[in-house]
This record gives structure tokens, C-alpha cells and sequence, in this order.
């Protein structure tokens, strides 16, 4: 088990769910409980970036540490690179980034990635897949699909369904199920070192990382490694639309 820290990128500000890091679930603001699933990983710290005063006392009122940055960032992991200095990480130090709306990440993700960037020395980055299983999973836009070489390191992310089967293609069914370990869809949560963090974010977005919507594009296009792990945990809900928050808010309770 390796060292490592969490920093917990979260806005108020979300463009498709205003207020997304404080709505409640069962009891507890979301992100209490992803800083909750942070702190049962093994993390040597974990910490809340913010913009905003709202986020900054709740946190205080579960008892997190949080860090507020500036409103201007872009993206999650601008606001953990200014974190990061603020807190004077050292360049070696292991850093999760782990977005503050996975309240339901499983604890074992956010060690596993930690742990697969200290057993890949080539890799700048670390991240995790899981398989897809059903056309409509494969075909749909809001999840991010990646294609892995034979080592494990991606090839490329795409919210278009890649490979691109042409003797099956289309697909019309998307109840069929899928071809075993072909497909994969990406998790979104990252494990790099402080120094990859600070010269990522000096990096302007490149054009692929634009039309995707996918910022991981631009550690390839800088030709940085990035090490995908399949995750040995059963899929999980994310938050990104109140519909979603309903379904995690009836899981969890």
C-alpha cells in the first residue's frame, strides 16, 4: 500500500446541477460523503477544493480540512493544482484527484489508482475502466469509453463507442449484450504526482480534448502514458443530473 493524498475537487457552480456538491443524501451533503469514501481508502490525507463559502462550512461542520481556490478554473483538476501549492505538496507525492460528486465511488478505486501509478514507472497518470455490457451503455455520450493497449495504457478516450466493430455495426438493440472484454467504459478519477499536476495545467486544452469534452485528451496529445486498470468492483451510480441524485439518494438509504 502506498502513500497517497486526496484532494476533492468541488464547485457550486455546476452548469447542469446548480448546488450538485451540497444536495443532500440521506442525511449528509454529497460531498461528505465522497470526503467519507476518501478518508476509508487509506489515504494518508484528504482534502475539499473549493470556490465557494457554502462548501467551505459544510465542510467545517462534518470536520473536513478544505482549501478554497479560485472561481475561474475550468476544470477539477486546475483546482486541485492550485490546491496542491497552496498546500506545498512536495513533487513526489501521490495525488488523487477524486471529484466531489462520486459519493458513491467505492474506497478501493481511489487506493487502486494510487497504487497502479507506483507499480507503472512510465505512467504520468493512473486511472481505472470497467467492462460494458450493454449496447446502451456503449452507445451513450455521457459516458467516456477508452481503448487500452496490450500493457494496459489507453490508446485513446472517446464518448463515441470505440472500438468500432464495422461487421456489427450499427447496433439497433440497446438492450443486446456485448462482446466479453472488448468494450470499456472510463472512470473518471486520476492518481498522478504533484510535479505532473503542476505541468499539466500549464498545458492550453488541445483540439481533440475540445471536441470530446474529455480533458485526459491532452495528457496523450503531450504523449504522456496514461495506465488504465480495470476496476474489480461492481458498477456504481454517479451524480451528474437530479435524476441521478434520486437514485443514489434511494440506494443509499
Amino acid at each position: 500500500m502506498v502513500k497517497f493524498r486526496v484532494v476533492i475537487p468541488a464547485r457550486y457552480q455546476s452548469s447542469r446541477f446548480l448546488g450538485k456538491a451540497l444536495a443532500e443524501i440521506a442525511g449528509k451533503p454529497m460531498v461528505q460523503h465522497v470526503y467519507e469514501r476518501a478518508l476509508k481508502s487509506g489515504a494518508t490525507s484528504a482534502i475539499i477544493a473549493t470556490d465557494d463559502e457554502r462548501i467551505i462550512n459544510a465542510a467545517k461542520s462534518f470536520g473536513a480540512p478544505a482549501c478554497m481556490t479560485s472561481m475561474l478554473h475550468q476544470s477539477g483538476s486546475d483546482r486541485l493544482a492550485e490546491a496542491i501549492d497552496v498546500l506545498g505538496y512536495s513533487d513526489d507525492d501521490i495525488v488523487v484527484n477524486l471529484q466531489g460528486d462520486e459519493p458513491m465511488m467505492p474506497p478501493e478505486i481511489i487506493a487502486q489508482v494510487a497504487n497502479d501509478l507506483s507499480a507503472h514507472e512510465s505512467a504520468s497518470v493512473a486511472t481505472v475502466c470497467e467492462p460494458l455490457t450493454t449496447v446502451a451503455k456503449l452507445l451513450d455520450p455521457n459516458l467516456a469509453k477508452v481503448v487500452r493497449d496490450s500493457d494496459g495504457y489507453a490508446l485513446y478516450f472517446s464518448r463515441s463507442p470505440i472500438p468500432y466493430d464495422r461487421s456489427s455495426f450499427p447496433l439497433n438493440d440497446e438492450g443486446q449484450s456485448l462482446a466479453k472484454d472488448i468494450y470499456y467504459r472510463h472512470i473518471g478519477i486520476y492518481a498522478a504526482r504533484a510535479r505532473f499536476w503542476r505541468e499539466y495545467v500549464k498545458w492550453e486544452p488541445c483540439q481533440l480534448e475540445i471536441l470530446e469534452s474529455l480533458e485526459q485528451l491532452r495528457i496523450l496529445w503531450h504523449s504522456k502514458k496514461i495506465f488504465v486498470g480495470v476496476s474489480n468492483h461492481p458498477s456504481f451510480m454517479e451524480v451528474n443530473t437530479p435524476e441521478d441524485l434520486a437514485r443514489v439518494q434511494a440506494s443509499l438509504q
